[in-house]
């Protein structure tokens, strides 16, 4: 019996990329580039199964062209970059990666926010380009942690786990959020409107998904709401952040600095944003340890076995 057909849109982790091939057939083999139009499209006219990344465009046009496709495994737990309603309209499965990079992605938000206050990414510098004279009492002075206040705003998985991490720097936690949720036992977190974790926090983490409404939900107003000594965290989506506005924020000293892993246009970073000593940039690492990736690949694999098999896929996403 023939196996089915997958397409994969990138290169993934060689554990999955042998787990695929005990299982289906490749169309092609993934590289580490963005696919073409032309092979995008191929891959999803001829394939029963895809797995895509967060960076891949799937609209109705590259759906048009989806004749035998019966699911789409979306490798990231966003999904914004899929047209879910063009899909619905196909009988189109799609599926996401939750939970499993909800502990590496707020780890990346916690080694993101140390690297900022501490100003590490600045003294690894100047030590190896030979530069440092030797320690003195008012060399490179960053700002403290412990006991500062946290404004997370997306409560979600993610946004729990930071706020747990908090605790051992005896951080106080305000957030902003669709619902209320609880602490860990002995722990408070209080909820507060956008405007109040703004305006009322030393260190603002923001994890939550892109939508039509959270587009641009940190815009010039918001910013102006912030303390001068704040520093503003994403490890979300990019867009989320009018960016233009942040970097005049950030030009002005209005806020203290920001901690980016996320970006508006990526993989494009303005050159103005680059150049500023107060941020700390980095290439969308949120999920990127070797163990966290292979499950997200297999966690892909599970929901296309169960959609090819005729039964419902563990991770569906129903939102549209």
């Amino acid at each position: 019996m023939e196996r089915p057909t997958v397409y994969i849109t990138r290169l993934l982790p060689q554990p999955v990329l042998d787990a695929i091939s005990q299982q289906y057939r490749m169309l092609t083999e993934p590289t580490d580039r963005p696919p073409t139009e032309k092979e995008l499209l191929h891959g999803f006219a001829e394939a029963q199964a895809v797995i895509c990344t967060l960076t891949d465009r799937i609209d109705a046009v590259v759906l048009s062209h989806a004749t035998k496709l019966k699911i789409i495994a979306n490798y990231a737990v966003g999904y914004n970059n899929i047209d879910l309603a063009a899909a619905a309209q196909r009988g189109i499965i799609v599926t996401n990666t939750p939970d499993v990079l909800t502990d590496a992605t707020a780890d990346l938000t916690w080694a993101l926010l140390l690297a900022l206050t501490r100003r590490v990414v600045e003294g690894d510098t100047w030590v190896r380009t030979g530069h440092w004279p030797g320690w003195t009492p008012t060399q490179m002075l960053g700002a403290d942690v412990s006991g500062k206040t946290l404004g997370i705003i997306g409560m979600g998985r993610i946004g729990q786990a930071v706020a747990q991490r908090a605790a051992g720097f005896q951080m106080p936690v305000i957030y902003a959020g669709r619902r209320s949720v609880s602490g860990p036992p002995g722990v408070s977190w209080i909820w507060r409107t956008h405007d109040e974790v703004l305006a009322e926090s030393d260190f603002i983490s923001l994890h939550v998904p892109l939508t039509e409404a959270t587009r641009h939900l940190i815009d010039r107003r918001r910013l102006s709401l912030m303390r001068p000594t704040a520093f503003l965290i994403n490890t979300s989506r990019g867009p989320v952040i009018d960016e233009a506005a942040l970097i005049s924020a950030l030009e002005a000293h209005t806020i203290a600095g920001a901690g980016l892993d996320v970006y508006e246009q990526e993989p494009v970073v303005p050159a103005r944003l680059m150049s500023l000593p107060n941020v700390v940039l980095l290439p969308h690492l949120g999920s990127a340890t070797l163990e966290t990736r292979v499950c997200m690949g297999l966690i892909c694999l599970d929901n296309i076995a169960a959609v090819l098999g005729g039964r419902p896929a563990p991770n569906r996403v129903t939102k549209i």
